[in-house]
Protein backbone atom coordinates (compact mmCIF):
# COMPACT_ATOMS: atom_id res chain seq x y z
CA UNK A 1 0.00 0.00 0.00
CA UNK A 2 1.40 3.40 -0.92
CA UNK A 3 2.00 5.93 1.81
CA UNK A 4 0.84 9.51 1.70
CA UNK A 5 3.36 12.19 0.88
CA UNK A 6 2.92 15.00 3.34
CA UNK A 7 3.47 18.65 2.61
CA UNK A 8 2.77 20.74 5.68
CA UNK A 9 1.39 23.69 3.72
CA UNK A 10 -0.56 22.32 0.77
CA UNK A 11 -1.94 19.10 2.24
CA UNK A 12 -1.21 15.49 1.31
CA UNK A 13 -0.02 15.04 -2.27
CA UNK A 14 -1.65 12.13 -4.09
CA UNK A 15 0.70 9.63 -5.70
CA UNK A 16 0.52 8.82 -9.44
CA UNK A 17 -0.96 12.15 -10.57
CA UNK A 18 -1.85 12.81 -14.25
CA UNK A 19 1.11 13.57 -16.53
CA UNK A 20 -0.53 16.63 -18.16
CA UNK A 21 -2.94 19.40 -17.19
CA UNK A 22 -5.75 18.52 -14.77
CA UNK A 23 -9.09 19.65 -16.22
CA UNK A 24 -11.27 18.78 -13.22
CA UNK A 25 -11.53 16.76 -10.03
CA UNK A 26 -14.59 15.75 -8.02
CA UNK A 27 -15.26 14.02 -4.74
CA UNK A 28 -17.99 11.40 -4.63
CA UNK A 29 -21.29 12.26 -2.90
CA UNK A 30 -21.01 9.03 -0.91
CA UNK A 31 -17.34 8.50 0.04
CA UNK A 32 -13.81 9.90 -0.16
CA UNK A 33 -13.28 8.62 -3.71
CA UNK A 34 -11.96 11.30 -6.07
CA UNK A 35 -12.47 11.33 -9.85
CA UNK A 36 -9.92 13.27 -11.94
CA UNK A 37 -9.94 14.19 -15.65
CA UNK A 38 -6.82 15.27 -17.51
CA UNK A 39 -5.31 16.47 -20.78
CA UNK A 40 -3.15 13.32 -20.66
CA UNK A 41 -6.27 11.51 -22.04
CA UNK A 42 -7.03 9.72 -18.77
CA UNK A 43 -9.87 9.52 -16.30
CA UNK A 44 -8.49 8.48 -12.90
CA UNK A 45 -10.15 7.26 -9.72
CA UNK A 46 -8.33 7.73 -6.41
CA UNK A 47 -9.08 6.49 -2.91
CA UNK A 48 -8.00 9.60 -1.02
CA UNK A 49 -7.94 7.95 2.42
CA UNK A 50 -5.52 5.24 1.24
CA UNK A 51 -3.73 7.49 -1.30
CA UNK A 52 -4.19 4.82 -3.97
CA UNK A 53 -4.93 5.12 -7.69
CA UNK A 54 -7.76 2.57 -7.97
CA UNK A 55 -8.56 2.80 -11.69
CA UNK A 56 -7.43 4.54 -14.87
CA UNK A 57 -9.25 4.81 -18.21
CA UNK A 58 -7.62 5.95 -21.44
CA UNK A 59 -9.45 8.06 -24.05
CA UNK A 60 -8.67 8.96 -27.67
CA UNK A 61 -8.36 12.64 -26.73
CA UNK A 62 -7.92 14.89 -23.68
CA UNK A 63 -10.59 14.44 -20.99
CA UNK A 64 -12.08 17.87 -20.26
CA UNK A 65 -14.49 16.99 -17.44
CA UNK A 66 -15.79 14.14 -15.29
CA UNK A 67 -18.45 13.38 -12.69
CA UNK A 68 -19.66 10.45 -10.61
CA UNK A 69 -22.81 8.45 -11.33
CA UNK A 70 -22.35 6.61 -8.03
CA UNK A 71 -19.38 5.04 -6.26
CA UNK A 72 -19.22 2.25 -8.84
CA UNK A 73 -19.32 4.33 -12.06
CA UNK A 74 -18.68 7.76 -13.53
CA UNK A 75 -18.94 9.82 -16.71
CA UNK A 76 -16.34 11.56 -18.84
CA UNK A 77 -16.47 14.42 -21.38
CA UNK A 78 -13.70 14.28 -23.95
CA UNK A 79 -12.09 16.42 -26.63
CA UNK A 80 -12.63 13.41 -28.93
CA UNK A 81 -16.31 14.59 -28.97
CA UNK A 82 -17.56 11.59 -26.93
CA UNK A 83 -19.48 11.08 -23.68
CA UNK A 84 -18.72 7.82 -21.89
CA UNK A 85 -19.57 5.93 -18.71
CA UNK A 86 -17.01 3.77 -16.91
CA UNK A 87 -17.71 0.98 -14.41
CA UNK A 88 -14.83 1.31 -11.94
CA UNK A 89 -14.80 -2.30 -10.69
CA UNK A 90 -15.00 -4.18 -14.00
CA UNK A 91 -13.36 -1.52 -16.21
CA UNK A 92 -16.35 -1.76 -18.57
CA UNK A 93 -16.80 1.23 -20.86
CA UNK A 94 -20.23 2.35 -22.15
CA UNK A 95 -20.63 4.80 -25.01
CA UNK A 96 -23.40 7.34 -24.31
CA UNK A 97 -23.04 9.46 -27.43
CA UNK A 98 -21.19 12.28 -29.12
CA UNK A 99 -21.19 16.00 -29.87
CA UNK A 100 -19.88 17.70 -33.04
CA UNK A 101 -16.95 19.30 -31.18
CA UNK A 102 -15.03 18.73 -27.90
CA UNK A 103 -17.30 18.10 -24.90
CA UNK A 104 -16.33 20.64 -22.24
CA UNK A 105 -18.68 19.80 -19.33
CA UNK A 106 -20.56 16.85 -17.87
CA UNK A 107 -22.95 16.75 -14.90
CA UNK A 108 -25.17 14.00 -13.50
CA UNK A 109 -28.55 15.05 -12.14
CA UNK A 110 -29.71 12.81 -9.30
CA UNK A 111 -33.07 14.63 -9.40
CA UNK A 112 -33.74 13.90 -13.10
CA UNK A 113 -31.65 10.72 -13.45
CA UNK A 114 -29.96 12.24 -16.51
CA UNK A 115 -26.48 13.12 -17.71
CA UNK A 116 -26.11 16.68 -19.03
CA UNK A 117 -23.23 17.63 -21.33
CA UNK A 118 -22.14 20.97 -22.78
CA UNK A 119 -19.91 21.30 -25.82
CA UNK A 120 -17.97 23.75 -27.93
CA UNK A 121 -20.46 22.81 -30.69
CA UNK A 122 -22.82 25.32 -28.96
CA UNK A 123 -25.25 22.65 -27.73
CA UNK A 124 -26.38 21.14 -24.48
CA UNK A 125 -27.41 17.47 -24.55
CA UNK A 126 -29.32 15.38 -22.01
CA UNK A 127 -28.76 11.62 -21.88
CA UNK A 128 -30.48 8.69 -20.15
CA UNK A 129 -27.59 6.49 -18.97
CA UNK A 130 -29.88 3.42 -19.10
CA UNK A 131 -29.70 3.69 -22.90
CA UNK A 132 -25.89 3.53 -23.02
CA UNK A 133 -24.30 1.90 -26.10
CA UNK A 134 -27.36 2.85 -28.16
CA UNK A 135 -27.04 6.60 -28.74
CA UNK A 136 -30.55 6.95 -30.21
CA UNK A 137 -31.99 5.52 -26.97
CA UNK A 138 -29.59 7.37 -24.68
CA UNK A 139 -30.13 10.87 -26.11
CA UNK A 140 -33.07 12.62 -24.44
CA UNK A 141 -32.69 16.01 -26.15
CA UNK A 142 -30.38 18.55 -27.80
CA UNK A 143 -30.67 22.23 -26.88
CA UNK A 144 -28.99 25.00 -28.88
CA UNK A 145 -26.95 27.52 -26.88
CA UNK A 146 -25.97 31.07 -27.92
CA UNK A 147 -22.25 30.19 -27.87
CA UNK A 148 -19.70 27.50 -26.86
CA UNK A 149 -20.46 26.00 -23.44
CA UNK A 150 -17.73 26.73 -20.86
CA UNK A 151 -19.27 25.66 -17.55
CA UNK A 152 -22.37 23.94 -16.10
CA UNK A 153 -23.75 23.67 -12.58
CA UNK A 154 -26.77 21.92 -11.05
CA UNK A 155 -28.82 22.35 -7.91
CA UNK A 156 -31.98 20.24 -7.63
CA UNK A 157 -33.81 20.58 -10.97
CA UNK A 158 -32.08 23.86 -11.80
CA UNK A 159 -29.30 23.90 -14.38
CA UNK A 160 -27.10 26.95 -15.04
CA UNK A 161 -25.18 27.09 -18.34
CA UNK A 162 -22.36 29.61 -18.86
CA UNK A 163 -21.12 30.09 -22.44
CA UNK A 164 -18.66 32.17 -24.44
CA UNK A 165 -19.88 35.70 -25.09
CA UNK A 166 -20.81 36.03 -21.36
CA UNK A 167 -24.23 34.39 -21.83
CA UNK A 168 -25.87 32.59 -18.89
CA UNK A 169 -28.95 30.39 -19.37
CA UNK A 170 -30.97 28.98 -16.46
CA UNK A 171 -33.07 25.85 -17.13
CA UNK A 172 -35.57 23.70 -15.25
CA UNK A 173 -34.62 20.11 -16.10
CA UNK A 174 -38.32 19.16 -16.07
CA UNK A 175 -38.96 21.50 -19.01
CA UNK A 176 -35.94 21.96 -21.24
CA UNK A 177 -37.87 23.39 -24.23
CA UNK A 178 -36.50 26.84 -23.43
CA UNK A 179 -34.48 28.50 -20.66
CA UNK A 180 -36.35 29.79 -17.60
CA UNK A 181 -34.03 32.79 -17.71
CA UNK A 182 -31.62 34.19 -20.29
CA UNK A 183 -29.01 36.41 -18.70
CA UNK A 184 -25.76 38.14 -19.43
CA UNK A 185 -22.88 37.82 -16.98
CA UNK A 186 -22.52 40.91 -14.81
CA UNK A 187 -18.72 40.51 -15.24
CA UNK A 188 -17.16 42.29 -18.22
CA UNK A 189 -14.80 39.47 -19.18
CA UNK A 190 -14.99 35.81 -20.20
CA UNK A 191 -16.61 33.38 -17.74
CA UNK A 192 -14.38 30.63 -16.35
CA UNK A 193 -16.71 28.84 -13.94
CA UNK A 194 -20.28 28.80 -12.66
CA UNK A 195 -21.32 27.12 -9.39
CA UNK A 196 -24.79 27.01 -7.82
CA UNK A 197 -25.27 27.83 -4.14
CA UNK A 198 -26.00 24.64 -2.13
CA UNK A 199 -29.22 26.25 -0.81
CA UNK A 200 -30.55 26.64 -4.36
CA UNK A 201 -31.10 30.42 -4.28
CA UNK A 202 -28.53 31.45 -6.89
CA UNK A 203 -25.08 30.97 -8.37
CA UNK A 204 -21.56 32.38 -8.46
CA UNK A 205 -19.69 33.23 -11.67
CA UNK A 206 -15.94 33.67 -11.97
CA UNK A 207 -14.07 35.37 -14.79
CA UNK A 208 -10.61 35.54 -16.37
CA UNK A 209 -10.24 39.04 -14.90
CA UNK A 210 -9.91 38.30 -11.17
CA UNK A 211 -13.56 38.75 -10.22
CA UNK A 212 -16.48 36.74 -8.86
CA UNK A 213 -20.17 37.70 -9.19
CA UNK A 214 -22.84 36.52 -6.72
CA UNK A 215 -26.20 36.13 -8.49
CA UNK A 216 -29.75 35.16 -7.44
CA UNK A 217 -32.46 33.23 -9.32
CA UNK A 218 -35.34 35.28 -7.87
CA UNK A 219 -35.94 38.14 -10.31
CA UNK A 220 -37.79 40.37 -7.82
CA UNK A 221 -36.30 43.81 -7.23
CA UNK A 222 -35.50 42.97 -3.60
CA UNK A 223 -33.60 39.79 -4.50
CA UNK A 224 -31.72 41.39 -7.39
CA UNK A 225 -30.64 44.24 -5.10
CA UNK A 226 -28.60 41.66 -3.13
CA UNK A 227 -26.35 40.67 -6.05
CA UNK A 228 -22.79 41.96 -6.12
CA UNK A 229 -19.33 41.26 -7.54
CA UNK A 230 -15.91 41.42 -5.92
CA UNK A 231 -12.25 41.47 -6.95
CA UNK A 232 -9.93 38.61 -6.00
CA UNK A 233 -6.74 36.84 -7.11
CA UNK A 234 -4.86 40.07 -7.80
CA UNK A 235 -1.68 41.69 -6.57
CA UNK A 236 -0.05 45.09 -6.83
CA UNK A 237 3.47 45.20 -8.17
CA UNK A 238 5.43 48.40 -8.84
CA UNK A 239 2.23 50.43 -8.65
CA UNK A 240 0.20 48.36 -11.09
CA UNK A 241 -2.43 45.68 -10.61
CA UNK A 242 -1.63 42.16 -11.81
CA UNK A 243 -4.90 40.32 -12.40
CA UNK A 244 -5.27 36.52 -12.55
CA UNK A 245 -8.07 34.32 -13.95
CA UNK A 246 -10.30 32.66 -11.33
CA UNK A 247 -10.36 29.11 -12.71
CA UNK A 248 -12.20 27.21 -10.01
CA UNK A 249 -14.86 27.54 -7.32
CA UNK A 250 -16.27 25.02 -4.83
CA UNK A 251 -18.99 25.50 -2.21
CA UNK A 252 -18.66 24.00 1.26
CA UNK A 253 -21.55 21.49 1.63
CA UNK A 254 -22.27 22.34 5.28
CA UNK A 255 -21.65 26.06 5.67
CA UNK A 256 -22.33 27.38 2.13
CA UNK A 257 -19.06 29.34 2.16
CA UNK A 258 -16.90 28.81 -0.92
CA UNK A 259 -13.33 28.44 -2.11
CA UNK A 260 -11.86 30.07 -5.21
CA UNK A 261 -8.66 29.07 -7.01
CA UNK A 262 -6.72 31.28 -9.38
CA UNK A 263 -3.76 31.38 -11.74
CA UNK A 264 -1.87 33.09 -8.90
CA UNK A 265 -1.58 29.69 -7.17
CA UNK A 266 -3.74 30.76 -4.22
CA UNK A 267 -6.90 29.24 -2.76
CA UNK A 268 -9.14 31.68 -0.87
CA UNK A 269 -12.23 30.88 1.22
CA UNK A 270 -15.10 33.39 1.21
CA UNK A 271 -18.25 34.06 3.20
CA UNK A 272 -20.56 35.29 0.43
CA UNK A 273 -23.37 36.37 2.75
CA UNK A 274 -21.16 38.59 4.88
CA UNK A 275 -18.89 39.64 1.98
CA UNK A 276 -15.72 38.58 3.81
CA UNK A 277 -12.64 36.52 3.06
CA UNK A 278 -12.31 33.89 5.76
CA UNK A 279 -8.98 32.31 4.83
CA UNK A 280 -6.11 32.17 2.38
CA UNK A 281 -4.03 29.01 2.13
CA UNK A 282 -0.30 29.06 1.49
CA UNK A 283 0.59 29.43 -2.17
CA UNK A 284 0.55 26.27 -4.29
CA UNK A 285 3.33 25.45 -6.81
CA UNK A 286 1.37 26.70 -9.86
CA UNK A 287 -2.13 27.69 -11.09
CA UNK A 288 -5.17 26.23 -9.35
CA UNK A 289 -7.08 24.38 -12.07
CA UNK A 290 -9.86 22.73 -10.01
CA UNK A 291 -11.25 22.44 -6.46
CA UNK A 292 -13.65 20.05 -4.72
CA UNK A 293 -14.88 19.67 -1.13
CA UNK A 294 -15.68 16.18 0.15
CA UNK A 295 -19.34 15.39 0.96
CA UNK A 296 -18.84 16.16 4.68
CA UNK A 297 -16.72 19.27 4.04
CA UNK A 298 -13.76 17.84 5.97
CA UNK A 299 -11.44 17.60 2.93
CA UNK A 300 -10.58 19.93 0.07
CA UNK A 301 -8.98 18.54 -3.11
CA UNK A 302 -6.80 21.07 -4.96
CA UNK A 303 -5.46 20.62 -8.51
CA UNK A 304 -2.18 22.52 -8.78
CA UNK A 305 -1.80 22.43 -12.54
CA UNK A 306 -0.50 25.04 -14.97
CA UNK A 307 -3.33 26.28 -17.22
CA UNK A 308 -1.15 27.74 -19.99
CA UNK A 309 -2.19 31.36 -19.35
CA UNK A 310 1.36 32.40 -20.25
CA UNK A 311 1.81 29.92 -23.09
CA UNK A 312 4.40 27.14 -23.26
CA UNK A 313 6.84 27.84 -20.42
CA UNK A 314 8.67 25.74 -17.85
CA UNK A 315 6.26 24.98 -15.02
CA UNK A 316 5.88 22.87 -11.90
CA UNK A 317 4.57 19.31 -12.40
CA UNK A 318 0.82 18.73 -12.18
CA UNK A 319 -0.19 17.66 -8.68
CA UNK A 320 -3.26 16.92 -6.57
CA UNK A 321 -3.23 17.99 -2.94
CA UNK A 322 -5.84 16.96 -0.37
CA UNK A 323 -6.01 19.11 2.73
CA UNK A 324 -7.85 18.54 5.98
CA UNK A 325 -10.21 21.42 6.64
CA UNK A 326 -10.48 23.12 10.02
CA UNK A 327 -13.84 24.61 10.90
CA UNK A 328 -12.26 28.02 11.46
CA UNK A 329 -11.26 28.14 7.77
CA UNK A 330 -14.80 27.65 6.40
CA UNK A 331 -17.35 28.55 9.10
CA UNK A 332 -18.92 32.02 8.80
CA UNK A 333 -17.96 34.30 11.65
CA UNK A 334 -20.94 35.71 13.56
CA UNK A 335 -21.45 39.40 13.03
CA UNK A 336 -20.34 41.45 16.00
CA UNK A 337 -23.35 43.22 17.49
CA UNK A 338 -22.84 46.84 18.52
CA UNK A 339 -22.42 47.20 22.26
CA UNK A 340 -25.27 49.33 23.66
CA UNK A 341 -24.12 52.44 25.53
CA UNK A 342 -24.08 52.06 29.34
Amino acid sequence: MSTATTTPTGGRELSQPPSDGISNLRFSNHSDLLLVSSWDKTLRLYDVGENVLKAEFLHAGPVLDCCFHDDSSGFSASADHTVRRYAFGSGKEDFLGRHDAPVRCVEYSYAAGQVITGSWDKTLKCWDPRGANSSDRALVGTYLQPERVYSLSLVGYRLVVATAGRHVNVYDLRNMSQPEQRRESSLKYQTRSVRCYPNGTGFALSSIEGRVAMEFFDLSEAAQAKKYAFKCHRKSEAGRDIVYPVNAMAFHPIYGTFATGGCDGYVNVWDGNNKKRLYQYSKYPTSIAALSFSRDGLLLAVASSYTYEEGEILHEPDAIFVRNINEVEVKPKPKALPVPPP
